[in-house]
């Protein structure tokens, strides 16, 4: 069980990319007091908690409703995971204003802390490793990305801006990496059925 959590864990880190939203969370709350920036991280994480728990649950009924099998999203998802990581490597682009009761759901919850990527790899380790393996590393991923962002004005000092951006690019490049896997696994079972 402790190999599967461990297992499940990591891609599931990467996706989220909790670094790589701070420099994106420093902008976006860089008017706000520190109280209003806690409610916002406790939004983001609850917002990001209730989609990504309710698509590992239902994620899969969808897709048989659909017709869709879990190779076929392998390869969808990792073609998705690959586009968002080059995307963010070579440079995100100019974000639209959010109003500030919904900063914390929309962007950093979803699309920033749970979006395709989270998605995408997470009903893939469901698959993988089982759903409890799963549950427990995405919600120890968005609990652990409220501590990163909590803590951002300290992680920024240290890493400055130009360490988190390099830092971001280097999970990008992961990122990358386990999307290229995932449609090579999803085509080599594509190809065995």
């Amino acid at each position: 069980m402790i190999k599967n959590v461990l297992l499940a864990f990591i891609p599931i880190f990467v996706a989220v990319d909790a670094i790589g939203v701070l420099p994106l969370f420093v902008g976006l709350t860089e008017k706000h007091k520190k109280k209003e920036k806690s409610k916002i991280i406790f939004q983001s994480m609850i917002t990001a908690m209730c989609l990504a728990v309710g698509f590992i649950f239902l994620g899969k009924a969808v897709f048989n409703l659909m017709g869709i099998t879990l190779e076929d999203f392998m390869v969808a998802g990792g073609a998705i995971l690959f586009y968002i990581a080059v995307a963010d490597i070579r440079g995100p682009g100019k974000g639209s204003q959010y109003a500030n009761q919904e900063l914390g759901a929309v962007p950093l919850g979803t699309p920033l802390i749970v979006g395709p990527a989270v998605l995408t790899t997470s009903l893939i380790m469901r698959g993988e490793y089982g759903l409890s393996a799963t549950l427990i590393s995405v919600l120890v991923n968005i609990l652990l990305a409220g501590v990163i962002l909590s803590f951002s004005g300290f992680i920024i000092k240290i890493l400055g801006k130009a360490g988190t951006r390099a830092l971001s690019k280097v999970t990008n490049l992961l990122l990358a990496a386990i999307a290229v896997m995932l449609i090579r696994k999803g085509i080599i079972q594509i190809f065995h059925l």
